[in-house]
C-alpha cells in the first residue's frame, strides 16, 4: 500500500522476497556492505558515511542517530563553553585590560545574538533542502574561527602594564587628590579600538551557532521515529547546558593565572589586587582547536542517515490544519519562495503562540542565569565568585534535568501534538508557583554607614562623608568595603576613618584606629575600634531553603523547552521544519534572550541605593541594593512573563486543529494490522 505516492512499510508484510528485496534491487552496489548489512538496502537515496568513494567500514559505526547525536552534543558543548561561558566570565577582565566601558562590552555580548537573528531565517530556509551535516561542519569551522579572532587582541596588543597600587586608608595622599580631577577631554585609549575585533569574533561565532539549533535539531527529528525524537532533542539540549558550566569553571580557574605568563612575568601583583588581569585567552585558543576537530566528522555524515526514508514514511503528519493555503509547500529556493513560506509560517497561529510562549520563558531563563549570582550575593552576603558557583550548581543541573525528564516523558507516553501542548501548560503552571521562592529569601540589608546608617547620628543618609572621616579626604574611586567592630559596614577603610593597617597572627590584614567605629560589639586581636576587609556577614539563614525551591523552579521551567521544540516541529509541514526552527530562534532572541537580561537589569538597577559616581559626576555601576525591593521586582517580572507564556500556550491548545489525514491514516493502519492478524 502507498501513502502519498511513497511506499509505506507499515502496511506491507515483511518477507525476504518481498518489499525489502524489491528495494535492495534498486541499489545492488550497496547491498553487501559489511558495515551496514541489510539496513542500507532499504532506501536507494541513503549514502554511506564518508566523502565520495572514501567510505571505510570503520566510519559506518557512527552512521546512525546515536553517532550523530554524539557529535551534535560535542558541538553544543563547545559552543556553550565559548559563547555562554568564557565570554561572560571574561567580560570584566576584558574591560580592565582593554579600557572598555560596560556599554561597549554589552554590545560585544550581544554580538552573537545579533548575528544569529540576521542569519537564522536564511540559513534555516536554504539549508532545509541541503546537506545538513555539512552545514554543521561549516558551523564548527566558523565557531572555531570566531573563538580565535576573539582572543587575537592578546597576541597583538603587547604586554599588560599595570600601575601603582591605590592606598585605601586615612588620610589619602594629597597627590592622589590633585590627580583625581575630571578630564572630559581625555583622548580615548588606543586599546579600546580592539572592541571591533571582539565584536567581529562574536559575529562569526553567531553565524556558526545558527545552523546548530535550526538545521541540526531538524536533522535529529528527521532521522528518528516520532516517539524517540523528544529524547534525542532533550539529550542534545541538555548537553548544550554543560558548556556554560564548563566555561565558568574553566574560565574562572584561568583567571587566577597572570595574563602574560608566557611573555611577561609578574612581580608585585596577586589575584586579590584590583589591578590583576587573568589569562582569559587560554581557553579560547584551546576551544578553537577542539571545535575545529569536529569539521571532519560532520563532513563525513551522509545527507540522510540509514533508515531515514522508512522513518519518514511511518510518520503521521500532525501539522496544524488551517486551510489548504496554510498546508501548501513551496519547493523553490528563490527569494519569493522564501517570503511566501515565511508568510505561511507567520499565519500558523499554533506555531506563533508557541514561539511567543517560548520567548517569554527564555526572557525569564536568561534573566535568572544573568542575575541569580547578584541576587545571592546581595541577599546572603557572599562573595561574587562563591555566589556564581552556587548559581551554577543550581541552574545547570536543574536545566539539564528538566529537559531530559520532559523528553523521556513525551517519548514514553507517546504524546501527540495536542497532549504535548497540555503538558507544556502543566509544567509552566507549576514553575509559576515555584517562582514565588524569591519571597521566602527576603532578608534585611546589612547596616551600611552613609546608606542605611547615619554614622551614629553624626552624619546623614545618602552621604558617605561625616565629621569622623572628613579630614581623611576619601575618594570614591574604589569600592573596598570593610566591616567595623560595631557590626556596621563601611564603604572603605578610609571612610571608616582607619589610619593604619595591621597584620594579625593568622597573616590577614585588619584596620586599626578607626574614628567612625564607635560602641564596638567585639574586638579584633585587642583592636577595639577596628575593621576587617570585606562585607559584614548577612543575618539571612534561608539560603538552603531558597536554593532547594529555586532548583525545582528551574527544573519545571526547562521541562517546557524540549516539548515546545517537538510541538513546533510537529505543527508545521515536514518541509518547513527547519524554517520553523529558524522563526522560533529568531523570536526567541528578539523577544526573549536579548531583552530578558536588559529587563531584569533595569529592574534591579531601580533598587540601587548607592551608585558609583566618577570624578566627572557620571553614574557608573551600583554598589549596594535594597534587598526587599529587588526580591519583589524579580518575582513580579518572572510571574508576569510566565502568566503570558501560559496564556499563549493555552491559546495554542484551543487553536490546534490536527489534519484530517491523521485520522484517516490511523484508521487505515488499524485495518492493515487487523488484516495481517487474520
Amino acid at each position: 500500500m502507498k501513502e502519498d505516492g511513497v511506499d509505506n512499510p507499515a502496511f506491507e508484510p515483511s518477507s525476504p522476497d518481498g518489499a525489502e528485496h524489491k528495494r535492495a534491487a534498486l541499489s545492488p552496489g550497496r547491498l553487501g556492505h559489511p558495515a551496514l548489512g541489510k539496513s542500507c538496502s532499504l532506501d536507494p537515496d541513503e549514502n554511506l558515511c564518508g566523502i565520495g568513494r572514501f567510505a571505510p567500514a570503520a566510519l559506518q559505526v557512527c552512521n546512525n542517530p546515536k553517532g550523530y547525536l554524539l557529535f551534535y552534543s560535542l558541538l553544543s558543548v563547545f559552543q556553550g563553553i565559548l559563547v555562554n561561558g568564557l565570554v561572560n566570565v571574561s567580560i570584566s577582565t576584558i574591560e580592565k585590560r582593554y579600557d572598555l566601558n560596560s556599554s561597549l562590552t554589552g554590545i560585544i555580548s550581544s554580538g552573537y545574538d545579533i548575528s544569529f537573528c540576521v542569519l537564522c531565517l536564511f540559513i534555516s530556509f536554504y539549508g532545509e533542502r541541503g546537506h545538513k551535516p555539512r552545514w554543521l561542519a561549516f558551523a564548527s569551522f566558523l565557531i572555531a574561527l570566531g573563538a580565535l579572532v576573539f582572543c587575537l587582541p592578546h597576541f597583538i596588543a603587547g604586554p599588560y602594564i599595570y600601575g601603582e597600587k591605590a592606598d585605601d586608608i586615612c588620610p589619602v595622599n594629597l597627590a592622589a587628590i590633585k590627580n583625581a580631577t575630571c578630564k572630559p577631554g581625555l583622548k580615548k585609549s588606543e586599546l579600546s579600538n580592539y572592541f571591533y575585533v571582539f565584536l567581529l569574533g562574536q559575529l562569526i561565532m553567531g553565524a556558526g551557532g545558527t545552523p546548530l539549533y535550526t538545521l541540526g535539531t531538524a536533522f535529529i527529528d528527521d532521522s528518528v521515529p516520532k516517539h524517540k525524537s523528544s529524547v534525542y532533542i532533550g539529550i542534545g539540549y541538555a548537553m548544550s547546558l554543560m558548556g556554560p558550566a564548563i566555561g565558568y569553571v574553566l574560565g574562572g580557574q584561568l583567571l587566577n593565572i597572570y595574563v602574560d605568563f608566557n611573555r611577561h612575568p609578574r612581580h608585585d601583583i596577586t589575584p586579590e589586587d584590583p589591578r590583576w588581569v587573568g589569562a582569559w585567552w587560554v581557553a579560547f585558543v584551546a576551544c578553537s582547536f577542539s571545535t575545529c576537530l569536529l569539521v571532519a566528522p560532520f563532513s563525513y555524515f551522509p545527507k540522510h542517515l540509514p533508515g531515514t526514508h522508512k522513518v519518514r514514511a511511518e510518520k503521521i503528519s500532525e501539522a496544524h490544519h488551517g486551510g489548504a493555503d496554510i498546508q501548501s509547500e513551496y519547493g523553490g529556493r528563490s527569494f519569493k519562495d522564501f517570503l511566501l513560506t515565511l508568510w505561511l509560517l507567520l499565519r500558523n497561529p499554533v506555531l506563533m503562540c508557541l514561539v511567543l510562549a517560548a520567548a517569554m520563558e527564555a526572557c525569564v531563563a536568561t534573566g535568572f542565569a544573568t542575575f541569580l549570582p547578584k541576587f545571592i550575593e546581595n541577599q546572603f552576603g557572599y562573595t561574587s565568585s562563591y555566589s556564581a558557583t552556587l548559581g551554577g550548581l543550581v541552574l545547570v543541573p536543574g536545566a539539564a534535568l528538566g529537559q531530559i525528564i520532559s523528553g523521556i516523558l513525551v517519548s514514553k507516553l507517546q504524546l501527540n501534538c495536542k497532549s504535548i501542548l497540555k503538558f507544556i501548560v502543566l509544567t509552566c503552571t507549576v514553575a509559576l508557583g515555584f517562582s514565588m521562592v524569591f519571597l521566602i529569601a527576603i532578608c534585611g540589608n546589612t547596616p551600611f554607614a552613609g546608606v542605611s546608617e547615619n554614622y551614629n547620628g553624626t552624619g546623614t543618609l545618602s552621604n558617605l562623608t561625616a565629621p569622623c572621616n572628613a579630614h581623611c579626604r576619601c575618594l570614591r574611586s574604589n569600592y573596598l568595603p570593610v566591616c567595623g567592630t560595631d557590626g556596621i559596614q563601611y564603604f572603605s577603610a578610609c571612610y571608616a576613618g582607619c589610619d593604619s593597617a595591621v597584620t594579625i597572627q593568622d597573616g590577614s590584614k585588619v584596620f586599626a584606629n578607626c574614628d567612625c567605629v564607635v560602641d564596638p560589639k567585639f574586638t579584633i586581636e585587642n583592636i577595639i575600634h577596628g575593621a576587617t576587609p570585606g562585607k559584614c556577614a548577612s543575618n539571612c539563614t534561608s539560603l538552603s531553603l531558597f536554593l532547594g525551591f529555586f532548583f525545582f523552579t528551574i527544573v519545571f521551567t526547562f521541562m517546557a523547552v524540549t516539548p515546545t521544540t517537538v510541538a513546533i516541529l510537529r505543527c508545521v509541514p515536514e518541509r518547513h521544519r527547519s524554517f520553523a526552527m529558524g522563526v522560533h530562534m529568531l523570536f526567541l532572541r528578539i523577544l526573549g534572550s536579548i531583552p530578558g537580561p536588559i529587563l531584569f537589569g533595569v529592574s534591579i538597577d531601580s533598587t540601587c541605593t548607592l551608585w558609583d559616581i566618577d570624578k566627572c559626576g557620571l553614574k557608573g555601576s551600583c554598589w549596594t541594593y535594597n534587598n526587599h525591593r529587588m526580591a519583589y521586582m524579580l518575582v513580579g517580572i518572572s510571574a508576569c512573563c510566565k502568566v503570558i507564556s501560559i496564556i499563549f500556550t493555552v491559546t495554542a491548545v484551543f487553536l490546534y486543529n490536527p489534519p484530517p489525514e491523521q485520522l484517516q491514516y490511523s484508521e487505515k493502519k488499524e485495518e492493515a494490522v487487523t488484516s495481517v492478524q487474520l
